[in-house]
């Protein structure tokens, strides 16, 4: 720590630290991030690859690159309207169950991509319990829907994505002075006008975030439409499908067009978020309404049951399945035979076990470095006494648009031959391509989290300490740390529970012995052995829960990281 000449700013480096820092932080932004991606770029932007790609209107990769941006727009639609509508009304009314569901509607953030997935299947699913009760009830020959296709997909990310809309809105929501809405009342407005006249405009700017936001993630959504999108070809699959037929260049073009529609949209969120700003309110927020009328009250239980069963089924079924005995489900509603050997032998096998241990392990190894990166990176941002903080900051959030399929074709580009940046090894194929992959995606976790928590940090504090004849070290262990400690713990577990449970770029870099437990559990679904994979995925769900109250009671914001 220094104080800067002829200022009463205490920093937390000097121009010595900040170059110190600068120099490891741009090596690994260059050698990890930028470089892979420039590799991908000189291979799959040639003009020869690209006309062998998109050569007929007709071709799969069209209808791919079509499929992806409707899905991404119809998504966005989807989860906008109940996002926006559940914040609404939590914010505007008080009726049967408001509580519940309040503390329920964050939950889809809880389930790692692949276990949501996993649910919809079987739940709803051609042989899911849904479709199989109704046409047990109904007497049919058939089950009534299949679930899959294009909007099966859709309807996963429907609900995977409408909490990014309700977690923004809310939060928007929260800070609207409650004078505003008496005014409008006073002046004759009825609930529909001063929705639409009042928190309308106050709500853009967040749901101009989440559509870019969700746009984004919706097109780079991989495990939805590999286990739902049957013969409809999106771009996240022509990348996977491309690879395993070795085809690199073609699975290097598909990622690069992908990248570049991504970027375009984190660019724009950027601009979004410097424009946009919170509503200059400072009075107290209106508190909702109560539902008085008999007829209405009845409605919104309805309603709310509706919710909560759209929320929890997924999870309870997640549940029950992993109970299920080996080949006990096959053609009935609901299993027949229950068993706890699927959690047994999860932690008495070692053959069993071993995927746990590897994404244990490998999701260790990636936080820790995120750790010591991440915070080094933010203490350059806010802190640091150097030119070039802009670019820094540009390539450290960069991998938040960059989908995983594409980091795991970044890398295999990158390092399926000795490289100078490897440090002469061949990396694919071998345990630490996944913790890199892990590494690089979940840059920015720490990285935002630690920001928000240095932004927050009251400079004086500092300066009192040093008054007091405190030493840097001791300022820094007694007053600095325990301050922005908790943000940077908060994004540490964040990005250890979205490592452990990383799919999109395992599915492209694992071998046998590195598999992890996303892998697993995709393995064990096509061994039909449900139970198993039930058993790792609330395995997965346990933790992942356990994490997120952990980093709710330490002041963490989980919209933000999940949002990363």
């Amino acid at each position: 720590m220094a104080r800067r000449p002829g200022s009463t700013r205490i920093l937390l480096l000097d121009r010595r630290a900040s170059v110190a820092l600068l120099v490891p932080v741009a090596v690994i932004l260059a050698a990890w991030v930028l470089y892979p991606s420039l590799r991908l770029f000189a291979m799959g932007l040639r003009p020869s690859v690209l006309a062998e790609l998109f050569d007929d209107w007709s071709s799969a990769n069209v209808r791919a690159l079509w499929n992806s941006v409707r899905l991404s727009l119809l998504s966005v639609a989807g989860a906008g309207v109940l996002g926006t509508g559940l914040a609404t009304l939590f914010y505007r009314f008080d009726f049967p169950l408001r509580r519940l569901l309040m503390a329920l509607a964050a939950l889809p953030l809880a389930l790692p991509p692949l276990v949501g997935v996993l649910a919809f299947l079987f739940l709803y699913g051609e042989s899911g319990i849904l479709p199989r009760g109704l046409q047990a009830l109904f007497g049919l020959t058939e089950v009534p829907f299949a679930f899959e296709g294009f909007w099966a997909v859709w309807l996963v990310h429907v609900y995977s994505f409408y909490v990014y809309f309700y977690l923004f809105a809310t939060a928007t929501l929260r800070s609207v002075d409650r004078s505003v809405l008496e005014a409008s009342a006073d002046l004759g407005a009825g609930g529909w006008t001063t929705f639409r006249r009042v928190l309308l405009p106050v709500l853009r700017p967040p749901i101009v975030s989440a559509s870019l936001l969700v746009f984004m993630i919706s097109m780079a959504s991989f495990t939805a439409p590999l286990l739902f999108a049957s013969t409809e070809p999106f771009l996240t699959l022509q990348i996977y499908t491309y690879k395993i037929n070795g085809s690199l260049d073609l699975s290097a073009a598909v990622a690069s067009v992908l990248t570049l529609i991504c970027l375009l949209f984190l660019v724009l969120l950027e601009l979004e978020r410097r424009m946009g700003g919170a509503p200059a309110s400072k009075g107290a927020p209106a508190p909702p309404r109560p539902v008085r009328s008999g007829v209405a009250r009845a409605f919104a239980l309805l309603v709310a049951l509706a919710l909560l069963a759209f929320l929890l089924l997924p999870v309870a079924t997640i549940v029950l399945i992993s109970f299920v005995r080996e080949g006990s489900w096959t053609v009935q509603i609901l299993p027949e035979s229950y068993t706890v050997a699927n959690y047994v032998s999860l932690f008495s096998r070692t053959d069993v076990l071993q995927p746990v241990v590897n994404s244990l392990t490998m999701a260790s190894i990636a936080t820790a470095a995120n750790v010591v990166f991440g915070v080094a990176v933010a203490l350059l941002l806010v802190q640091g006494r150097i030119r070039g903080r802009t670019a820094i900051r540009v390539a450290a959030m960069l991998p938040f648009a960059i989908p995983g399929t594409v980091i795991a074709v970044n890398l295999i580009v990158t390092f399926n031959r000795p490289d100078p940046v490897s440090f002469g090894q061949v990396l694919v194929g071998t345990f630490w391509i996944l913790p890199i992959a892990y590494f690089i995606r979940h840059i920015p976790l720490v990285v935002r989290s630690t920001i928000s928590a240095l932004e927050g940090y009251d400079t004086q504090l500092t300066e009192a300490s040093f008054d007091l004849g405190a030493g840097p070290a001791a300022t820094f262990r007694r007053v600095v740390l325990p301050i922005v400690g908790p943000g940077i713990l908060a994004g540490t577990l964040l990005t250890f529970v979205a490592a452990l449970g990383e799919f999109v770029s395992s599915i492209l870099l694992y071998t046998f012995d590195s598999r992890p437990i996303s892998v697993e559990i995709l393995s064990q679904l096509r061994l039909f052995d449900f139970g198993a994979a039930a058993a790792y995925s609330v395995l997965l769900m346990a933790l992942v829960g356990a994490s997120t109250l952990v980093v709710r009671r330490l002041g963490g914001t989980p919209d933000r990281a999940g949002a990363a």
